[in-house]
């Protein structure tokens, strides 16, 4: 098994390390160093995030960071709380900024963000540096309502050629 399957699927002290605040939150400080100086409300972090795993299911972007999954979409629509407690736990830790808008609440990168991630130098860290330069130069400046819409259109779509391959293997011929 692979490093990265390890590290992913084996608990470390009864915690599992995939889809945690903890990964949701390191991989939201390269959107928001990326994206720095604009701060971004929840909503664009969550397509954010998803925008970062799932890089490859966007015509032109880079591979995925992760392999794909069935009906990944959905990941989309059921992350708010995870992404909310990543940024807490980045937030708690000075790592990012908060501010209250007249529109909610915001977060962005700082120079402590920055000087964070130029620390890391993992493949990983290299594969999410990439992804979130191509995230702000492909979605930084689309505007709330032009970003929600494009992911309300491409949600359905993404996941589901695997219902086609199931439908294909069930058939009889």
């Amino acid at each position: 098994m692979s490093d990265v399957a390890t590290a992913t699927s084996t608990p470390i002290d009864g915690h599992r390390l995939f889809n945690t605040p903890l990964e949701c939150g390191f991989r939201l400080l390269f959107a928001l160093d990326a994206c720095r100086p604009y701060a971004a409300d929840l909503q664009r972090l969550i397509s954010y995030d998803y925008l970062l795993v799932h890089s490859g299911d966007i015509a032109g972007g880079p591979p995925s960071l992760h392999p794909p999954v069935p009906f990944r979409g959905s990941e989309w629509v059921v992350k708010r709380d995870l992404v909310r407690a990543g940024l807490n736990l980045l937030f708690a830790r000075d790592l990012i900024s908060k501010n209250l808008t007249t529109n909610g609440v915001s977060f962005a990168g700082s120079e402590l963000t920055s000087a964070f991630v130029a620390l890391l130098k993992t493949d990983y860290a290299s594969s999410l540096r990439i992804r979130a330069s191509w995230l702000a130069d492909e979605f930084g400046e689309a505007s709330d309502q032009e970003l929600q819409s494009f992911m309300t259109e491409k949600v359905g779509q993404w996941g589901a050629e695997f219902d086609r391959i199931s439908a294909l293997q069930e058939l009889e011929l």
